[in-house]
């Protein structure tokens, strides 16, 4: 478990045990052929869709496998020549990227560009059959969790700020210290108020503790 402070608060970071299938979940652009005697892996496992690497009408990347203690995948291989081996590949139909991007020619440098897209969808499902997915629990200072939404879970790989999940944080816990801010102004000013002002001021108040405090004095004066 990683710990992070911020503003007071802890943003614990823990894997995810029970993480989504990046392959059956997500609407990815390219679809993986995987060919394994052992494992079921990737989006099909038909060897008859082996020519589609080489075909001109699509785009396509390797995968390889490494399988020791575990399965790593990439596009670009592995140094062991004995645990590890080629896979599979990626692809994309040419006629889905035109249509999806509007685009009339691929250029070179648009090839280049779904490369790196299709790169990224392998790296994703990696991470996914390599247990690097992760997410976090916020807790205050007296180690409480944070109310509602002070969890979150999905996030893939190591790198917890590519991946959002710090970014995700953050913006949990500024919220919880704004929405605190604001508790402790509006009860003030719930508490200072006369009899009289207090209809006007419930109309204004945002936080559910002024507003409770409200009902409260409007019963004592009952």
């Amino acid at each position: 478990m990683e710990s992070v402070m911020y503003k007071g608060y802890t943003i614990e970071i823990t894997p995810d045990d029970d993480p989504i299938n990046p392959v059956e979940e997500f609407d990815g652009l390219g679809t993986m052929v995987c060919l394994h005697g052992r494992y079921r892996l990737g989006h099909k496992q038909d060897r008859s869709l082996m020519p589609l690497e080489h075909s001109k009408k699509v785009i396509s990347l390797p995968i390889y496998m490494y399988d020791h203690s575990g399965i790593t995948i990439n596009t670009t291989g592995f140094s062991c020549p004995w645990d590890s081996g080629k896979l599979g590949f990626i692809y994309v139909e040419k006629d889905k990227i035109r249509k999806e991007y509007g685009w009339k020619k691929l250029t070179k440098k648009r090839v280049e560009q779904v490369k790196t897209y299709l790169e990224g969808e392998v790296e994703i499902y990696d991470q996914y059959l390599t247990g690097s997915v992760y997410g976090f629990q916020i807790t205050d200072h007296e180690d409480e969790d944070i109310d509602d939404d002070g969890s979150c879970w999905g996030y893939f790989g190591y790198d917890h700020e590519k991946s959002g999940l710090l970014e995700e944080a953050r913006s949990r816990i500024d919220w919880e210290v704004n929405n605190a801010e604001d508790e402790a102004r509006e009860y003030d000013l719930v508490f200072s108020a006369s009899m009289e002002e207090l209809p006007v001021l419930q109309g204004n108040l945002k936080t559910d503790i002024a507003k409770e405090l409200v009902l409260e004095r409007f019963k004592q004066a009952a």
